[in-house]
């Protein structure tokens, strides 16, 4: 058998779901229904495209946190991005072109000839900064741990001979939204299916403080289908003893203290601040920026640019959405004014967002969590 068919494998998989319904029913006579939320928008397309929520106990319910960069990204990060972009060749991932920003996008401003760029690595725009020392280069730097690391490595490529080079940054991290959400009366949370990438680089250890006495079941899950049904079933086995823990059931991946020559990078080049979250607000020492040292490649300092938290787009729910409150199918704007083709909230638009996952891969749904 393949690799990566040992967690495809049918009857494994219907082994696992037989094993959810006897721990959902003991948890039923308990009076348990665990929510449980999923802190990555890959685990999100992954759960949605594979019909994980179509095999799960009724019990159970699976919902999305803010676990997608661009969906969490303030419509003024956008704004600021397209000024930049009247003054600077700027590059970003494409799924930063359609997020409306508090009036345009910056794919409406591309069309209007403002001088943005698509890329698949930040690599491209160290070429072309080397390429063309006499125009000045922005890179749109978003994203959570993983997406750090490889930031703070474009760092250490520019800093020496690239004086043309800059980054805005909306950098952000996991474990600052996991508090903020457990501290919050309106979210209720019962485990969290911990993200595999951002695991990869923080460790298992980094969940500690969420778990134990009085706190949640914490499992990290790869995003195969059997990897994500093995994690529901850790963390349903947890809730009916009583118990909760970090396991790590990606463990051939996952290390309890991740990757420590990334995090020292990190260190090296950025520092901690206190970063706002769409829909979810200011969330204390949440989002990285590069140290005062390496000012010279930030884009706020160097060209006088802002980032404002910006207007959100009017009847949009994204930021419900983002915390757990309420399933897609929910907004008012879901599949009607707001669609992969028209775009209202960031969560339609991103290839991890909750919304572009429920409306490609499950039409009709239930609005609420027990979807």
């Amino acid at each position: 058998m393949k690799y990566v068919d040992a967690f495809r494998d049918p009857a494994a998989s219907r082994a696992v779901v037989s094993e959810l319904a006897s721990l959902a029913g003991k948890l039923r006579e308990s009076g348990i229904r665990p929510a449980i939320m999923e802190v990555c928008g890959t685990h999100t397309m992954a759960i949605a495209r594979n019909g994980i929520r179509d095999v799960l106990p009724p019990e159970v319910s699976l919902i999305s946190g803010p676990g997608c960069p661009v969906c969490v990204t303030e419509p003024g990060y956008i704004d600021a991005a397209i000024l930049a972009a009247t003054r600077a060749t700027v590059f970003t991932f494409g799924d930063m072109l359609n997020v409306p920003g508090s009036e345009d996008s910056l794919a409406t401003a591309r069309a209007a000839g403002a001088d943005v760029h698509p890329c698949y690595s930040p690599s491209a725009a160290l070429d072309f900064a080397r390429a063309n020392p006499a125009r000045e280069t922005v890179f749109l730097a978003i994203g959570f741990e993983t997406t750090i690391a490889p930031v703070a490595a474009l760092a250490a490529a520019a800093e020496n001979g690239l004086p043309n080079f800059s980054m805005l940054t909306a950098l952000k991290l996991v474990p600052p939204a996991l508090a903020a959400l457990v501290s919050d009366p309106a979210v209720h949370i019962d485990a969290f299916l911990c993200p595999a990438h951002v695991s990869a680089i923080i460790g298992s250890d980094a969940y500690a403080p969420f778990a134990g006495p009085g706190g949640r079941p914490c499992v990290i899950a790869g995003f195969e289908p059997l990897d994500i049904l093995y994690g529901i079933r850790c963390i349903l086995a947890q809730l009916a003893d009583g118990q909760a823990f970090v396991e790590n059931e990606y463990a051939r991946v996952v290390k309890p203290e991740g990757n420590v020559k990334a995090q020292n990078l990190i260190s090296r080049y950025m520092e901690p601040y206190d970063a706002a979250w769409r829909g979810i607000g200011v969330i204390p020492a949440s989002g990285l920026r590069l140290r005062k040292q390496y000012g010279a490649m930030d884009a706020e300092s160097r060209f006088g640019i802002r980032v404002e938290p910006g207007t959100p787009p009017t009847g949009c729910r994204c930021g419900d959405v983002l915390k757990g409150i309420l399933n897609p199918p929910g907004c008012p704007l879901f599949d009607g004014r707001c669609t992969p083709e028209n775009p209202v909230g960031p969560c339609m638009v991103s290839s991890e967002g909750a919304c572009a996952a429920w409306h490609s891969y499950r039409r009709i749904a239930p609005a609420g969590k027990d979807a």
